[in-house]
């Protein structure tokens, strides 16, 4: 009986270790893609916060949770329409921005430092005039 104790003691500890292998890489992975930038998102201005990482692509900015295994963001808003409407001073250099998605009526809580705002409005303020128009 002891070794087969031993022996599914041993087959979890080598899953959760394979498990917390994926999830620091993943980590590792989304924190040195070109773009990306620490954000946490909440529903509120006053939180809670879910803590993640998100990324300017093309035509949307991306944004994946830090507590996931999942390979796809978990939140995408697309850059067309995309404004800030408020921006609030929290503390040691982070923001609380307030922004409204194009195509949806909730705004959105993101919590960012302020130089990753200030990369955010360049983002939004250089997106084409006619996206998909040739020049």
């Amino acid at each position: 009986m002891s070794g087969h104790v031993v022996a599914l003691v041993s087959v979890i500890v080598v899953v959760l270790l394979v498990v917390a292998a994926l999830w620091f890489s993943r980590i590792h992975t989304l924190n040195r893609r070109v773009g990306s930038f620490h954000c946490a998102v909440g529903r509120t201005a006053d939180g809670p916060w879910s803590s993640g990482v998100a990324q300017y692509g093309t035509d949307r900015l991306y944004w994946w949770r830090y507590r996931s295994l999942a390979a796809r963001p978990r939140a995408r808003w697309e850059r067309v329409g995309l404004s800030v409407l408020a921006r609030t001073d929290v503390h040691a250099g982070l923001v609380v921005v307030t922004c409204l998605p194009g195509a949806e009526t909730e705004p959105v809580h993101l919590l960012m430092s302020a130089e990753a705002l200030a990369g955010l409005t360049s983002w939004i303020e250089a997106t084409p005039s006619r996206v998909g128009s040739v020049i």
